[in-house]
């Protein structure tokens, strides 16, 4: 129970920084697509990296700001960007292969449960993998000299 406790500002730090990067893509890929001018595939790739650009920032500079390394060299936090984005690009591809199960697999056709597949169960399936990956692979603890697998909560 304890440790569900300390867990809570991470959840609730992470879903702010993922609320904020899910305005950005709605908003921006709205934008590009009509006043931009640009196609569904164009304008939904640039939204995503761009959202993805806000959640990580979000993340690093506060729900994770302990765990980074202090003046990271930039070549450390690009990878580290890099990797935040194909657990992203991972995360997208689970509520899709949700959609097509669902839809295609299932048979349920219907506009509702496209979007209890997608929106709903893939969202939530995606949101999981997205934190699981966030907080083991982007932003590790790494243990400090004369530790063993130190855990920063």
């Amino acid at each position: 129970m304890a440790r569900a406790r300390a867990l809570l500002p991470e959840l609730v730090g992470f879903a702010a920084a993922g609320a904020a990067a899910y305005v950005v893509d709605v908003v921006l890929f709205v934008w590009l697509r009509g006043p931009g001018g640009l196609g569904p595939l164009p304008a939904k790739a640039l939204s995503f990296v761009a959202a993805c650009s806000v959640a990580y920032a979000g993340n690093a500079a506060g729900t994770y700001r302990r765990r980074a390394p202090a003046g990271a060299h930039a070549t450390r936090r690009a990878a580290r960007f890099a990797v935040f984005c194909g657990i992203n690009a991972a995360g997208a591809a689970v509520q899709l292969l949700c959609l097509v199960v669902s839809h295609y697999g299932l048979g349920l056709t219907s506009a509702r449960a496209d979007a209890v597949s997608g929106a709903g169960v893939g969202m939530a399936l995606a949101t999981c993998l997205r934190f699981w990956g966030t907080r083991t692979l982007v932003f590790r603890v790494r243990p400090g000299p004369g530790e063993v697998g130190r855990r920063d909560t």
